[in-house]
């Protein structure tokens, strides 16, 4: 997945990942409440960690790739996801800057956080000026697993990154099971989360970023002037 793409899926991504509650009020309600409940949980996360695995589905290529790891998100707007497997890699935004550090090609991407009226409604859900009830259209969507909860999000505006989201939820407690965000290419990226934990009070150094000796820096920014 390129550099844009990734940027895109997991800054949909985190739109919701961050939400995880005893939140059982909403259990049996329409799905604008039960996504009014998350966003109220959503207001309470500082940060939190989780493991995850991504499986992208490209619709040009035809084929699968699954990727695993381990993330962490601190409001407003730093995120680190470590990549472990098959292959190792790392993106981290530190709140100004983003980067993608491919370790085997010693190859570094950066850009700029976009700002507040370039963002899209994914990244200002990243820095905690997104609503899940103002900014899409929220319905429940089909066929979901048993024992489950299926949102699908569009957003009200359109949005240059992505289509739709949907998000697959555990009836009973609510925790998140899976988010899928769909790219205007045809493209499908699927995260599922486990090991969340919430307001571990995650330090600013986590998201430092320095650059390796002798990496081939790239900066998005230019390229697209």
């Amino acid at each position: 997945m390129c550099f844009a793409a990734l940027t895109s899926a997991i800054a949909a991504a985190l739109i919701v990942v961050p939400i995880a509650a005893k939140l059982q009020t909403a259990q049996a309600g329409s799905a604008e409440q039960v996504a009014a409940a998350l966003q109220a949980k959503y207001d309470q996360v500082r940060d939190f960690t989780a493991d995850f695995s991504q499986q992208y589905e490209s619709s040009v290529l035809k084929r699968k790739l699954t990727e695993r790891g381990k993330v962490q998100i601190k409001k407003p707007g730093k995120m680190r996801w470590d990549y472990t497997a098959p292959e190792k890699k790392l993106f981290v935004s530190d709140g100004s800057r983003i980067y993608l550090w491919l370790p085997a090609d010693n190859q570094v991407t950066m850009s700029a956080v976009p700002k507040q009226d370039e963002a899209t409604t994914a990244v200002l859900f990243l820095v905690g000026k997104g609503n899940l009830t103002r900014d899409f259209r929220v319905s429940f969507g089909a066929n979901a697993p048993a024992g489950t909860h299926s949102l699908r999000l569009e957003p009200k505006l359109p949005e240059r990154d992505y289509d739709w989201l949907q998000l697959v939820i555990d009836q009973k407690t609510l925790q998140i099971r899976s988010l899928t965000a769909a790219d205007r290419q045809g493209g499908q990226s699927t995260f599922e989360l486990s090991n969340l934990k919430e307001n571990v009070g995650i330090p600013d150094k986590a998201f430092t970023f320095k650059i390796p000796d002798g990496a081939d820096v790239r900066d998005s920014d230019s390229a697209a002037r």
